[in-house]
């Protein structure tokens, strides 16, 4: 910001930008809201998973992209990790809200909160966040 001007005694502030006293409207803040916990369902259902499972850490992104043609969900979202490998689903009893806010246009995206194999099974918690 170059400079804060006072319109008159009545207090209000304008935030002007650049030369010639052009006025910018300032970025929106950004933030990253969580929602909630849950886990990635279908794993078992994974080509490759026992390979892919040791690349997967705690902390790590994770991407959500809708799936309205699946023959199975209508609401169905697609989890895939940065690298844009499929490792499953949000699960049904958990999706209709955050279909909704994808529909919407809102962004949302998960980051894996503890992962635990089991057997040949791999189960991943995620936290899901909306990023604002």
């Amino acid at each position: 910001m170059d400079e804060l001007n006072k319109a008159g005694k009545s207090g209000l502030v304008s935030l002007l930008h650049g030369k010639n006293g052009e006025i910018s409207i300032p970025k929106p803040f950004e933030r990253d809201i969580f929602l909630f916990d849950t886990y990635v369902a279908g794993t078992s259902h994974i080509e490759g998973m026992e390979e892919l499972e040791p690349h997967l850490q705690t902390g790590d992104r994770l991407d959500f992209f809708r799936e309205p043609d699946n023959q199975y969900d209508a609401q169905a979202i697609v989890i895939k990790t940065a690298d844009g490998v499929k490792i499953g689903y949000v699960p049904r009893q958990d999706n209709v809200i955050f279909a909704r806010l994808m529909d919407a246009g809102k962004l949302l995206f998960g980051r894996i909160s503890e992962k635990e194999k089991k057997r040949k099974w791999v189960k991943i918690s995620i936290d899901i966040f909306l990023h604002e």
